[in-house]
């Protein structure tokens, strides 16, 4: 035993030595890169060491800023699920419940505050309640949406680019806790991994007139409670044993709510009262609703599902700046986001752009090459585009394939503006002018549409529907000039000799910026041999 001993103590003996060879070839240069020093400045301030120890008055510099931190991702990364839970807040203030339907039969206008929302279609909305069952959407013909979770997330679309395209059709839409059975046939399936999901579909109008397609709106909408073992399940099925039998079910009248010309917000705070909306739509979800990286984000400021979320005066002062500043990057990643991101601009040298081609609808990939009458998919990039994602969800709403794609004559695109070609912010009290050449590219309709630089909502002025277009309502349609181009004004007076239809009033105590839509894009503007002029200045 005593050899043995000895044996052991020799090696290990050896083995120190060895390693303190070894460590001894480590350079004096590495070492010092491995370590802290004893005084480092850096941007939260001085912070001292003493052998490598943190003082206490360091390591709480570090708290707060690993808390400042986990609190701007969660502004920038769960900006969504505020604008969420914000449509289902702005619809109860206006009477509407879960399930029912608001709608804007003569159009959207500067009274609603939702995010660049347009005045060219025809919007009707619900938020779903799953929490008791699947739910059923019997989705009218010739509509166009989506329906998202509660963190903006994509489930399924409907209408033109959903499996119904455009004919209409019943959509089951299932919720997390449902285990129950589901039909063989005659629905739309699609799950949500929230208690309460978003409805959202426009409708066009009919020679430019609304009221047609409202009609087919309100006779055919219908919204209620799936009823197991009825329509969709066959008497076969049921002699199976998987399924009971049971009746139709009872379709109650659908309450719509008229937000035509309504004052309503659907927009978050950018303050500390963020993080209080964010909390509440983690309150109202289940907790495997989220990703488990962005929920640990929320978790590291307070915001865990079933806990009361209650940040002392410290961390009230923290999140507060992080709301500030996560604000900053939304604003500084739409407005000035080629400084950052020169292949946002569509074209080279342009200040017209879209952060949604770097990464598609789902912010990864971008969206497919259209080829010969099919889709060519890109490979995945397997990395998240998060300024692009930032940028989207500060100024946008609702997710879904069909908004970013390159398939001719479907669907819509847009290009956002907010700068003079000199970088200098549009001014509202100042005139300016974009020419759009012959042969714009939208084979169903184009417009422009003028929104409030801090709402990002259509912008507030006598003429009520900011916008101008090729269609005739709200306002008159924008005349062409003799060689076939359009040129439209933006000023806070009428210039003379303009025509009604080629003027946007601006206020001018107000900046803004615009979004041009073109309704079932045309191939001159995939490929880009159709450019718009940029937005000038004139006298």
């Amino acid at each position: 035993m005593n050899l043995l001993m000895k044996l052991m103590g020799a090696a290990s003996i050896a083995a120190l030595a060895g390693a303190t060879a070894a460590y001894a070839d480590v350079s004096e240069e590495t070492l010092k890169s491995l370590g802290a020093p004893d005084r480092i400045e850096t941007s939260i301030g001085t912070l001292e060491f003493k052998d490598g120890a943190p003082t206490a008055e360091t390591a709480q510099k570090v708290f707060d800023a690993l808390a400042f931190t986990n609190a701007l991702n969660v502004y920038n990364n769960s900006f969504r699920g505020a604008s969420a839970l914000g449509f289902h807040k702005g619809f109860q203030s206006v009477g509407a419940e879960y399930n029912d339907v608001v709608i804007t039969s003569e159009l959207a206008d500067s009274a609603n505050l939702f995010l660049t929302g347009n005045a060219d279609t025809i919007y009707y909305i619900s938020v779903i309640d799953l929490s008791k069952g699947p739910i059923v959407i019997e989705q009218p013909s010739n509509g166009v949406g989506t329906i998202n979770d509660m963190w903006f997330s994509w489930i399924i679309d409907v209408g033109g680019p959903g499996p119904d395209r455009g004919l209409g059709g019943k959509y089951l839409i299932v919720g997390p806790d449902y285990d129950g059975p589901l039909p063989e046939g005659g629905y739309f399936i699609a799950h949500s991994k929230t208690n309460h999901a978003l409805y959202a579909s426009r409708a066009y109008l009919v020679n430019d007139d609304p009221k047609p397609a409202v009609e087919n709106i309100k006779t055919n909408l219908k919204i209620y409670p799936y009823a197991a073992g009825g329509y969709g399940t066959s008497i076969a099925e049921a002699l199976t044993g998987a399924v009971r039998l049971g009746g139709n079910p009872s379709i109650p009248d659908t309450k719509f709510v008229e937000i035509s010309g309504v004052s309503l917000n659907t927009i978050p705070p950018s303050d500390f009262g963020f993080y209080e909306w964010i909390n509440e739509n983690v309150q109202a979800e289940p907790a495997t609703s989220y990703d488990v990286e962005l929920s640990g984000q929320l978790a590291a400021i307070g915001i865990v599902k079933g806990k009361a979320f209650a940040p002392d005066e410290r961390m009230k002062k923290i999140l507060t700046d992080a709301a500030a500043v996560g604000q900053a990057a939304g604003r500084a990643l739409n407005w000035r986001a080629y400084d950052a991101h020169p292949d946002w601009a569509y074209y080279p040298g342009s200040m017209w752009g879209s952060m949604l081609w770097e990464g598609g609808a789902f912010f990864e990939t971008p969206p497919p090459l259209f080829e010969d009458g099919m889709f060519k998919p890109l490979p995945p990039t397997g990395a998240r585009t998060l300024d692009s994602r930032t940028a989207f969800y500060y100024g946008y709403t609702l997710d879904s394939p069909g908004m970013i794609m390159r398939i001719p004559g479907v669907g819509s695109q847009y290009l956002m503006s907010f700068l003079e070609p000199d970088g200098t912010p549009f001014d509202g009290a100042k005139t300016y002018k974009v020419t759009l050449p012959k042969d714009i590219p939208a084979e169903a309709f184009w417009s422009f549409t003028l929104y409030d630089n801090q709402t990002r909502s259509m912008l507030k002025t006598p003429q009520k529907y900011p916008r101008a277009g090729s269609q005739s309502f709200p306002s008159p349609a924008a005349e062409a000039a003799a060689d076939g181009s359009t040129t439209v004004w933006f000023g806070p007076t009428q210039p003379e000799g303009v025509a009604r239809g080629n003027w946007i009033q601006t206020d001018p105590e107000k900046g803004w910026f615009t979004i041009l839509r073109l309704y079932s894009p045309k191939p001159s503007f995939f490929d880009k041999t159709w450019r718009p002029s940029e937005i000038e200045p004139v006298e």
